[in-house]
């Protein structure tokens, strides 16, 4: 019986969405096997963690609540949403900006 690609690099993508470390590990764990599904899932949780820290940077010097909040609930739903994603075992993309994380990050094998 023969394993569906999805299902073997399902625990490398879980990972992959663990903020920037877990995304590093998860790179890592996927090296040898090159898990097409794993390597999906790594990018858009790389990318997602990269823009919550490089945003989430700029966002602090404002001292507002409202631009925190709103910044803080729009990085919750493209992760729960990508992350949904992921644990159904489908390829979707981070809405409007999942297709250019899988464009800059192909250093993600």
């Amino acid at each position: 019986m023969e394993i569906k690609p999805e299902r073997e690099g399902k625990t490398a993508a879980i990972i992959g969405y663990l903020m920037l470390v877990g995304a590093i590990i998860a790179i890592f764990l996927n090296l040898e096997k090159q898990n097409p599904f794993a390597r999906f899932h790594i990018r858009q949780g790389f990318g997602l963690s990269l823009m919550f820290i490089s945003i989430g940077y700029v966002i602090s010097y404002f001292n507002s609540w409202m631009i925190s909040s709103a910044f803080y609930l729009c990085i919750s739903i493209l992760w729960i949403y990508a992350f949904i994603g992921m644990l159904q075992e489908k390829y979707s993309e981070v809405p409007v900006i999942g297709k250019y994380f899988q464009q800059w990050f192909t250093f993600i094998k």
